[in-house]
């Protein structure tokens, strides 16, 4: 699943919470030091909480019902079922994050849930998950280079064709990017094709971002070449970290998505005040004692 949260990709099912504590790298936290080395830090090093968005609280909701629709056998996947699962889905989720229920302010979500119905009835305008049977939905997957990071991240779905042929699908539930703006979302891609490869030996056919909020999908065909590129931009990336956490250098990188950080308060180029870094985080959270 793919998520601005920075919890989206730091909470692996139960049985890899052991493993994904290890210092290591996601596609999400590799584009956050990119966008800005302060908001990988106040993510991954402070953990900052941010408060939940609409935008971000109907994905999740949306990509649990995508992930138990499957649960029904084919001929049963229809989107008056996935409907049903709205509500059920949304209990689940207030009940664990009971942050969520403020952000509508009212006890009716009817209105709220429907823009999420809205969501699902393109979903089954581009795919006939009856059609489907997934190899594995929020799949859990890493790998460790070697002399490298440690890789990870969650797939929404995997699909395997009778012949081995994988495909790697992320639904996406917001808009397709505008021309020149793909880089982050197909960098994730390939980031999880890079991970299935150095584990299963095994290039993707097919990369696959499902946009719900036009009704748009991208394909990309990666092949061995492309997938080493990607490896040598991440072992890149994360010699930057871990160079900038020994510095404690971690200066802050304005851009125009600063207007949605949840963090401008603290941030010192819009006159605010970073905390202190906790005894021991960045250590912790990634294998790098600071230098005195």
């Amino acid at each position: 699943m793919t998520s601005t949260s920075p919890a989206a990709d730091a909470n692996p099912p139960a049985g890899a919470t052991t493993r994904a504590r290890r210092p290591g790298l996601s596609p999400s936290r590799a584009n956050d030091f990119a966008q800005c080395p302060l908001l990988f830090r106040l993510r991954v090093v402070d953990r900052l909480p941010e408060p939940p968005s609409e935008a971000a609280t109907r994905g999740t909701l949306v990509h649990a019902v995508l992930e138990r629709l499957f649960d029904a056998p084919a001929g049963d996947r229809t989107l008056e079922h996935a409907q049903t699962l709205l509500p059920t889905e949304w209990a689940s989720l207030r009940a664990a994050h009971p942050e969520y229920a403020d952000l509508f302010g009212t006890d009716d979500d009817s209105a709220w849930l429907a823009t999420a119905a809205n969501l699902l009835r393109t979903y089954f305008s581009l795919e006939d998950p009856n059609r489907l049977q997934p190899a594995a939905r929020e799949l859990f997957v890493e790998t460790q280079l070697e002399d490298g990071p440690l890789l990870r991240g969650i797939v929404d779905r995997l699909d395997e064709a009778p012949d081995g042929s994988l495909r790697v699908v992320d639904y996406k539930t917001g808009k397709s990017p505008r021309q020149g703006y793909e880089a982050s979302a197909l960098f994730q891609m390939r980031f999880y094709g890079l991970v299935i490869w150095r584990t299963r030996g095994v290039v993707p056919r097919m990369l696959q971002l499902v946009y719900l909020g036009d009704g748009q999908i991208v394909r990309h065909e990666p092949h061995e070449p492309e997938l080493r590129t990607v490896e040598s931009r991440v072992r890149a990336t994360w010699d930057q970290i871990q160079a900038t956490a020994a510095s404690g250098d971690w200066q802050p990188r304005t851009s125009a998505l600063c207007g949605w950080c949840a963090h401008k308060p603290v941030c010192p180029a819009f006159g605010g005040r970073a905390p202190q870094v906790p005894d021991g985080a960045v250590e912790l959270t990634l294998g790098v004692a600071p230098r005195a």
